[in-house]
């Protein structure tokens, strides 16, 4: 059996303020022909379909243009829903969708697979949406599950339950942060780092293959644990990073190979840096002028209307940063930059409560407190 790992489509999101529509669109017509070209039979999409829980109307009809497109090539497509993703709306469209199309939104039926057979026999895919602990807590209350290792525990234990009921190959899919990736992989803007919701490899034992979507950048964790990464660059932090899908190739006895294909990029993004003026260089103005460019000046004080400037040369000049050479460290430039490189609400109380205690942090009752807190607003924000 021949499957395709795809992630992170993130329908919706805008690049500094312009849509990708198009783009994603493009993009998304390039991973169907390869689809088609490759006679893939599972087309797997792990979470975070669309960008935000409300997606607008051209979301959702991008979306099933996609499915359909995916749908007439002859494979079966199966698709979990991400953090950003509302599950419920999702869920909803699942009902519309005709034969062939999977979306799978529910916790309660992650032990439950659709099951997809070949020559050998069949393949059972196991399901897992975005599970937020705060949220499935009442739906498991015998299970401990405070963080995102012991949901995705929990979850696992779930699948491989279903997997000793349905004799076969397996594969299972996922959205999360595992133990193991690069930190310089592009990660997803509100992915969580600190220790507790870092979800060790040893947990998704047992499957085939694990298609695991949440990362912006390709990952190999293991032979049969990876992250395929999102189709389009969705910031300056990820233009190095390749864009492309997993294909993978099942045999009698499981995993038989797994081979990178590429996407194309529809416009290319750059960073340049230097003084102003070096930016404006002919040279640089005939390498980039199509790219989205990111302008890192280090003048050593503020230009007088860069942006304007830099986009009579680069039209497609998206972000524009004053980096001086010679900057002063004052102690509190130091507090800005931890606050900025802070991607979890927990994270930002902890670098608050250091910069105003002289560098002790929270206490451990006081973090359980905090915990609480973020928790209870988790869940009143998904009854809103």
């Amino acid at each position: 059996m021949r499957i395709l790992h795809t992630s992170d489509w993130h329908i919706g999101r805008s690049f500094h303020g312009h849509s990708t529509m198009d783009a994603l669109a493009e993009v998304l017509a390039a991973l169907t022909a390869q689809v088609r070209e490759h006679g893939v039979d599972v087309v797997l999409v792990a979470g975070d379909v669309f960008d935000s829980a409300t997606p607008s109307g051209p979301a959702y009809t991008l979306l099933g243009d996609a499915l359909v497109a995916l749908h007439e090539t002859g494979a079966r497509v199966i698709v979990t829903s991400g953090n950003h993703d509302s599950a419920a709306r999702l869920g909803f469209q699942a009902r519309l969708l005709r034969d062939g199309i999977h979306v799978l939104t529910d916790p309660l039926a992650i032990g439950t697979p659709v099951t997809v057979s070949d020559d050998h026999g069949p393949v059972h895919f196991y399901g897992i949406p975005y599970l937020e602990p705060a949220i499935v807590r009442p739906l498991w209350p015998d299970a401990q599950l405070r963080t995102q290792a012991q949901t995705m525990a929990h979850a696992m234990d779930l699948v491989r339950a279903g997997m000793r009921e349905h004799a076969g190959r397996s594969v299972a899919m996922a959205h999360c942060f595992a133990a193991g990736v690069d930190a310089t992989a592009g990660l997803e803007r509100e992915v969580r780092q600190g220790g507790l919701d870092v979800v060790p490899l040893d947990v998704f034992s047992g499957p085939d293959y694990v298609a695991l979507g949440h990362i912006h950048g390709r990952q190999q964790l293991s032979e049969g644990v990876r992250y395929a990464g999102a189709p389009l660059h969705y910031s300056f932090g990820e233009q190095h990073k390749p864009r492309g899908s997993w294909l993978v190739d099942l045999d009698a006895s499981g995993l038989a190979a797994v081979e990178w294909l590429e996407l194309p990029v529809p416009r290319r993004l750059v960073t340049l840096t230097g003084t102003l003026d070096e930016i404006l260089t002919e040279a640089n103005v005939a390498a980039h002028a199509d790219d989205w460019v990111c302008a890192v000046y280090t003048d050593e004080l503020p230009q007088s209307d860069p942006m304007r400037r830099l986009r009579e040369r680069f039209p497609f000049c998206a972000l524009v940063q004053h980096q001086p050479t010679s900057s002063s460290d004052d102690g509190h430039l130091s507090y800005v930059e931890r606050l900025h490189g802070a991607v979890s609400d927990s994270e930002r109380i902890e670098a608050f409560l250091e910069h105003v205690r002289a560098g002790h942090g929270p206490t451990v009752l006081e973090s359980e407190l905090i915990r609480d807190v973020l928790d209870e607003r988790v869940r009143d924000e998904a009854l809103v």
